[in-house]
């Protein structure tokens, strides 16, 4: 079976957006990434208005995994995991990547902030798709 993810791109106020073009980033990983259905990219994905836009296209898309491009897992695993669980998704089947503490507040150059926020995606995307 092949998988259906949903990539969704926080601009986390400006911390990511300020050295990530966000919408670029979604836009390339629902054009470019096998597997992928839905990519979108929200102001704060942590609000519930952006837990409600994932829980929405699970069930809607038919989404079997869910990759998050924002903060720390630390602080909001948790958050889209319970947003996952309540569409009815495994909620073990998501998977953060630290755009924030990995990209953007560690990264001055926005050309390479934008080639390391591509690849972090990319291999949570790929790491979900393997996950049983």
């Amino acid at each position: 079976m092949t998988e259906r993810v949903g990539v969704y791109i926080c601009h986390c106020g400006s911390n990511i957006a300020g050295k990530v073009d966000v919408a670029g980033l979604a836009s390339w990983a629902g054009e470019s990434l096998q597997g992928v259905t839905v990519s979108r990219d929200y102001k704060f994905m942590c609000s519930s208005l952006g837990q409600e836009m994932i829980e929405e296209d699970i069930r809607k898309e038919g989404l079997t995994r869910v990759v998050v491009g924002a903060c720390s897992p630390h602080l909001h695993e948790k958050t889209f995991r319970r947003a996952c669980s309540n569409a009815g998704m495994n909620p073990y089947l998501c998977q953060m990547a630290s755009l924030r503490e990995h990209v953007s507040w560690d990264t001055d150059d926005k050309a390479a902030a934008d080639t390391k926020a591509r690849a972090l995606i990319a291999g949570a995307v790929h790491r979900v798709q393997l996950q049983e």
